[in-house]
């Protein structure tokens, strides 16, 4: 039988483990489902891609990558947290699922998010299936002022 100091000492090692969030790659039907189910969608694409294809409706608009590359993950973390926090699962899309990568892994690894579900094949996909695109600038007209949609 353990003593209870061990059985102390291993309930306390567990809070100290790291919590592994998990990353999940979804197709377009799992994100209708995960959609219908009132998980928040978070764009990272630039504006001129939103405003290229248009969007997925209800998508929350927050550039990871700008146009030459830069990021910046702690402002855009601010933002993310505004639309869904750490304990509440969230999907990211990109235009083609190429950079939802590293921003999913950054709210996983780095932010502590844990269920972050990465759209395979990005909007591209989506568009590609004939699956509803709303324009950009209807989601920044119902956004309020000084705030990013």
């Amino acid at each position: 039988m353990m003593s209870r100091r061990v059985v102390l000492f291993l309930v306390a090692w567990m809070f100290l483990l790291p919590v592994h969030a998990e990353v999940v790659e979804v197709d377009n039907a799992q994100l209708a489902r995960l959609l219908a189910a009132g998980v928040p969608i978070i764009d990272i694409r630039t504006e001129g891609e939103w405003r290229e294809s248009g969007i997925v409706s209800g998508s929350k608009l927050l550039t990871f990558f700008d146009e030459r590359g830069r990021s910046d993950p702690p402002a855009w973390l601010q933002k993310v947290q505004g639309v869904a926090k750490p304990a509440q699962p969230v999907i990211v899309i990109c235009r083609s699922g190429n950079r939802t990568r590293a921003a999913s892994q950054f709210l996983s690894e780095q932010a502590g998010y844990q269920m972050v579900y990465n759209v395979k094949g990005g909007i591209r996909a989506w568009e590609k299936e004939g699956r509803p695109l709303t324009p950009w600038t209807s989601t920044l007209a119902n956004c309020p002022a000084g705030v990013a949609c």
